[in-house]
């Protein structure tokens, strides 16, 4: 057995890699609108379902319910979200885009697909759409496996 582990070639490094490729690229794609990968998901995940609990849609969207709160925070900031306690619940936060944050997550839209378009370049239209389809198996995997 070898001394050392040859992470170079294990999912787990391919995988971290590629997020950072991902991130980078929607970065240099999305320069002029000062929003994360996570913000612009969360806009548009309100924009499809307007007044979504915050700890639902940080479900959702995949990030860490304790942190969710910060990102909320910074996009209310910016004047893009609003969030209100739910009436029946006041616990419950209630999440809606407000217009300019709407305007925004519309605006963007081309330079995230031209993002997908470029993190994607080096495969073939077959490669992109089984790559598409082990990521989405993988993840659907994990979060069904119960741990």
């Amino acid at each position: 057995m070898a001394k050392t582990f040859n992470f170079s070639e294990a999912p787990g490094h391919l995988i971290r890699r590629a997020q950072q490729l991902a991130v980078a690229i929607f970065m240099e794609e999305t320069a002029g609108f000062d929003a994360t990968p996570v913000q612009f998901a969360i806009l548009n995940a309100l924009m499809d379902d307007p007044g979504e609990d915050q700890i639902t849609l940080s479900g959702r969207v995949a990030f860490d319910p304790a942190t969710f709160g910060s990102v909320i925070g910074r996009l209310e900031a910016k004047g893009w979200v609003k969030r209100e306690a739910d009436p029946s619940d006041k616990r419950r936060k209630l999440l809606w885009t407000t217009p300019e944050g709407e305007k925004v997550a519309l605006q963007m839209k081309r330079a995230v697909s031209k993002t997908q378009q470029r993190i994607l370049a080096p495969l073939d239209e077959n490669e992109r759409v089984q790559l598409n389809q082990l990521l989405a198996k993988l993840v659907t995997g994990h979060e069904n496996d119960g741990r």
